[in-house]
């Protein structure tokens, strides 16, 4: 009878602290993937600001994907989002995708995105929640 009790209570505190975990996971996995954006968003700012174009450099050389300080969040490691570049010479979008069977695959927050005008998006997720949270 006691051992049953003890197997009952380990039964509830881990129904109760899994989902909180995987939560909690979900929400760094964003974290990393917003300042990824934001960081990328930084450096085409930065870039347009010496040249006036979003898509070349200073030497001329079109801007790319390759050419952002992150493609991927985490930076290191098994990436859960990859980031991705839609660029003209006055405009720019910047997209973090979760990789397919990756943990955020299916989840909520799974697109999370920037354009040149700082407006966020979320696909069809609620932004202000994607981008606060």
């Amino acid at each position: 009878v006691e051992l049953m009790i003890v197997v009952a209570i380990i039964g509830i505190l881990a129904a109760i602290a899994v989902p909180n975990y995987l939560q909690y996971t979900r929400r760094a996995h964003r974290a990393e993937a917003k300042t990824a954006l934001l960081n990328d968003a930084q450096f085409l700012e930065r870039n347009f600001t010496e040249t006036n174009l979003y898509n070349k450099n200073s030497v001329g050389a079109a801007i790319t994907v390759a050419s952002l300080p992150y493609q991927k969040s985490p930076a290191n490691g098994a990436a859960v989002y990859n980031i991705g570049l839609a660029v003209t010479a006055g405009t720019y979008t910047l997209t973090a995708t979760a990789v397919a069977g990756g943990p955020m695959d299916g989840q909520t927050c799974n697109t999370l995105g920037i354009n040149n005008v700082g407006q966020r998006s979320a696909g069809s997720d609620d932004v202000a929640y994607c981008w606060q949270k």
